[in-house]
C-alpha cells in the first residue's frame, strides 16, 4: 500500500527550498500553534513524528 504522507525531512527540504531558515519555521510552528492548535497537532501526527517531539515542537 502506498503511503500518502509526507516525511518530516521532505517536508523540512520543501521549507528549505523556499528559503525558510530554522527561525522562520520556528515562527511558521508557533504560527501554527496558536491559530489552530488541534491542527498543528493533526500536521504533526500526519508527519508522523514521534509523540515526544510533537510536544516538543508545540511547545517552542
Amino acid at each position: 500500500m502506498k503511503s500518502n504522507n509526507v516525511s518530516k525531512e521532505q517536508w523540512v527540504a520543501m521549507f528549505r527550498d523556499i528559503g525558510l531558515d530554522d527561525a522562520a519555521m520556528k515562527r511558521w510552528h508557533q504560527t501554527f500553534e496558536t491559530r489552530n492548535p488541534e491542527g498543528h497537532q493533526e500536521f504533526l501526527e500526519w508527519l508522523s513524528i514521534p509523540s515526544s517531539e510533537i510536544t516538543e515542537i508545540r511547545s517552542l
